[in-house]
């Protein structure tokens, strides 16, 4: 090949990427790197479902535990690691297999980044009480201006609404056009993306009792307290993720237990849904139905990137 062999694992939360992901890699001589903005942070495993070192098979991860909690980690930190790591696995003539769902993250690491502009904390701080006031109106907002970045941005992330109307405001121009004008995609890869699509019904019951054994058996709860009793602040960036906010409120007593988990529960199927149109959007993707951990689908897997090795 006249590049080096790349493989993507996709899709929605909890459909067994990261168990394909080791499988091809160490049917192929492979190393797995993550593509999970929560699997970044240290500290942060049970709500991030991280494969324990244990569990690895003697195959290398990469990207997992770079940060510490109160850090800020940025989809561009990213990218920059990333492309630096799969050159890296490249090099040593080995398969890098990158497993992850956020969609973000593998954007950038594949097409780039434009070089935005740097904070307006007095803009930033003007757009949230706008959204504190009126909810929703930042989407609203950056629907007028940009269709298809409020097609990407889910109304209520209020983050990076601000941000996309942030870069506007500061740029007089989409969003759309500098990211097309600033793309610098990876090259020197030639990528096979899996996707996984399992039944929607059978992944909600499996995300369902994900999140009650993240409670009631895994302790999610006692690891939020464990990470609060280091010194990280509540308001660090990965208790915004899902289990560990829901986790602070019961620590807060603003939720019960029960409460917390039907929140989890609930949010969860919400963010799988949004992964599932998220990579529908991706061209390319090869899409595989079932789970990951499924003997029969990683078969076909193994299949088809024992042929894209052959006949690129």
């Amino acid at each position: 090949m006249n590049q080096h062999p790349l493989v993507i694992v996709c899709g929605p939360t909890g459909s067994g990427k990261s168990a394909l992901a080791l499988a091809i890699a160490r049917r192929f001589t492979g190393e797995v790197v993550n593509c999970d903005s929560v699997q970044i942070y240290r500290h942060f495993d049970i709500g991030a479902a991280k494969t324990p070192p244990e569990e690895r098979a003697g195959v290398p991860h990469h990207l997992i535990d770079l940060a510490e909690p109160g850090e800020v980690f940025t989809a561009g930190d990213y990218a920059r690691l990333g492309r630096q790591t799969l050159r890296e696995i490249a090099g040593r003539g080995r398969l890098p297999v990158v497993a992850g769902g956020t969609g973000f993250y593998l954007r950038a690491l594949l097409h780039g980044l434009f070089d935005g502009p740097p904070r307006n904390d007095v803009l930033r701080r003007s757009l949230f009480a706008r959204e504190a006031r009126r909810p929703r109106a930042l989407h609203k907002l950056l629907a007028r201006w940009d269709t298809a970045a409020a097609a990407r941005i889910h109304r209520n992330d209020t983050a990076k609404l601000a941000r996309a109307l942030e870069v506007i405001l500061t740029q007089k121009q989409s969003l759309t056009e500098l990211f097309q004008r600033g793309r610098d995609p990876l090259t020197g890869f030639q990528a096979l993306w899996l996707g996984l699509n399992p039944p929607r019904l059978a992944l909600y019951e499996r995300l369902d009792a994900r999140a009650r054994r993240m409670f009631a058996e895994d302790g999610i709860v006692e690891e939020t307290r464990a990470i609060l009793a280091r010194g990280y602040p509540a308001d660090a960036k990965p208790f915004e993720s899902l289990g560990y906010a829901q986790a602070l409120a019961c620590i807060r007593g603003e939720m019960t237990l029960e409460q917390a988990i039907a929140a989890t529960q609930m949010f969860t199927r919400r963010y799988a849904k949004r992964q599932w149109t998220w990579f529908r959007r991706e061209p390319g993707i090869e899409w595989l139905s079932g789970f990951g951990t499924d003997e029969a689908l990683q078969q076909q897997a193994l299949s088809r990137v024992s042929e894209f090795l052959a006949h690129p």
